[in-house]
Formats: C-alpha cells, structure tokens, sequence
C-alpha cells in the first residue's frame, strides 16, 4: 500500500509540474515532497515500529538538517549580489 501510494504522489508531482500555477507549484511540490518523505523514513527505515530513543535520534537529525537550512539562507540572503 505504501509503495502504492509513493507511485501516486510520482504521478502528482509530475501533474504539477505540468501545470501552470504559478507560486502554488512550488508549495504543491514541496508538499508532496514532505509526505513522501514521511512515507519512506516511518514504513521503509522502519521508523514508525521503533523505540522512542530511535524517535529522538531522527528528530535530531532533522533538527539539524533545519538548523543547517536557517544559516545556510541566512549566508544566501545577506550577500550582496552583483549582476554585471
């Protein structure tokens, strides 16, 4: 059923990425992203049958993940860009 439903949310992405919306792709496509994300990391790293301990170990790599997103668009956003 899981691998089911990461071959629908392939089909949805790809949809959206066929269609014109605008500003809303990209939300869209990184919605479906999230889900299948969860999907892989809770039925095929077995994430959702473990010890809390195991819970805490992925929130923290997630957390991280995060914590690295933050400074690296922090970097991004405060330079200066020179076009031309």
């Amino acid at each position: 059923m899981v691998y089911l439903a990461l071959m629908a949310l392939l089909v949805l992405t790809i949809l959206v990425s066929l269609l014109d919306v605008g500003a809303l792709g990209l939300v869209l496509a990184l919605s479906i992203a999230v889900v299948k994300a969860v999907l892989v990391i809770l039925y095929f790293m077995h994430l959702r049958y473990t010890s809390p301990l195991t819970w805490l170990f992925a929130a923290a790599g997630f957390a991280w993940l995060a914590i690295l997103m933050v400074l690296l668009m922090s970097d991004y956003l405060s330079r200066s860009w020179h076009t031309g």
